[in-house]
């Protein structure tokens, strides 16, 4: 039996997805920064920023109660996802990486930017009904039944 408490979000998948790439791009990290190339440490930086931004904002959205914050923090969280394929997009222009070397995180994010889209479109839907004034319409639906 286990007795480590786990929080709500370390239960999707889109949450673990993430951790994933962290332990992937820390491990693609080292081994540009052990080459000691010139040219790598903004996009490093913020490749290792925008990956626990992604992580995070998933966490935290995931911890909101209101649909409109959720779909928002989920939005952020898939706006740090899509930074990070750019990040691996500058490392490979700039000879730092392969493509090769790249695509195994390029599919993690792909699959992440899937799962936070899905959480986004689901979360706006509730955002959308928060946003809108009743209407006498509304008010009237169940008079026939």
């Amino acid at each position: 039996m286990n007795d480590q408490p786990i929080f709500d979000h370390e239960k999707l998948d889109v949450y673990q997805v993430e951790l994933s790439f962290i332990t992937w791009s820390s491990v693609l990290l080292s081994e540009i920064r052990a080459a000691g190339e010139g040219l790598y440490r903004e996009v490093c930086d913020q490749l290792d920023r925008a990956s626990l931004s992604s992580l995070l904002n998933t966490a935290e959205g995931n911890g909101k109660r209101q649909g409109k914050q959720r779909a928002k923090f989920f939005d952020d969280a898939r706006g740090s996802t899509v930074e990070c394929a750019a990040c691996l997009d500058a490392l490979v222009a700039r000879k730092l990486a392969t493509i090769e070397r790249v695509i195994e995180g390029k599919r993690l994010l792909f699959r992440t930017v899937g799962m936070l889209t899905k959480l986004v479109e689901r979360f706006d839907s509730y955002r959308a009904r928060e946003d809108e004034e009743p209407t006498d319409e509304d008010e009237n639906d169940h008079e026939d039944e």
